[in-house]
C-alpha cells in the first residue's frame, strides 16, 4: 500500500511538472507572437517613413530589412515551439492516464477492503446474534 501511495505521488508530480511545461512553452509562444506583431508594426512604420514598400528596392530601410528576417526567424520559432507544445501536450495526457490507472488500481482496492471488513462485521454480529439464541449466554440467576 505504501508503494502505491508513493507512485500515485510520483505520477502527480510528473502531471504536475508536465502541466508546467505546456504551460511554459504556453506562454513562450504568446511572447513570440506578440513580438511578430510588433515586428510587424516596426515594419509598416519604417516603409511609411521611407515611401518604399518594395524590399528590393535600393531605398528601401536598413531597419525595415532587418525587422523582416527577425520576424521570419520568429515564425520559424513558433513554428517549432509549437510542434514542441503538441509533443508536450500528448506527454501531458499520457501522464494523466497513468495517473488515472494508479488511482483506479488504489480506489478499486480500497473498495475491496472496505467491502472485506463489512462482510466480517456482518458476521461478527451474526455471531453475536445467534449466541442467546443457541443458549450459549449464561443467565446469572
Amino acid at each position: 500500500m505504501k508503494s502505491r501511495k508513493s507512485l500515485i505521488q510520483l505520477r502527480r508530480f510528473e502531471v504536475d511538472e508536465r502541466r508546467q511545461t505546456v504551460a511554459d512553452i504556453e506562454n513562450m509562444l504568446e511572447d513570440l507572437k506578440q513580438m511578430v506583431v510588433d515586428l510587424e508594426r516596426q515594419i509598416e512604420v519604417e516603409q511609411e517613413k521611407a515611401g518604399v514598400s518594395d524590399v528590393n528596392h535600393f531605398a528601401y530601410p536598413t531597419f525595415a530589412k532587418a525587422a523582416i528576417q527577425r520576424r521570419d526567424n520568429l515564425q520559424n520559432s513558433i513554428k517549432e515551439l509549437e510542434a514542441k507544445l503538441e509533443e508536450a501536450r500528448g506527454d501531458l495526457a499520457e501522464a494523466f492516464e497513468e495517473l488515472k490507472k494508479v488511482e483506479l488500481i488504489e480506489e478499486r482496492d480500497a473498495e475491496r477492503m472496505r467491502s472485506h471488513n463489512a462482510a466480517r462485521e456482518q458476521v461478527e454480529l451474526d455471531e453475536i446474534a445467534l449466541m442467546p439464541k443457541l443458549g450459549l449466554a449464561s443467565d446469572p440467576r
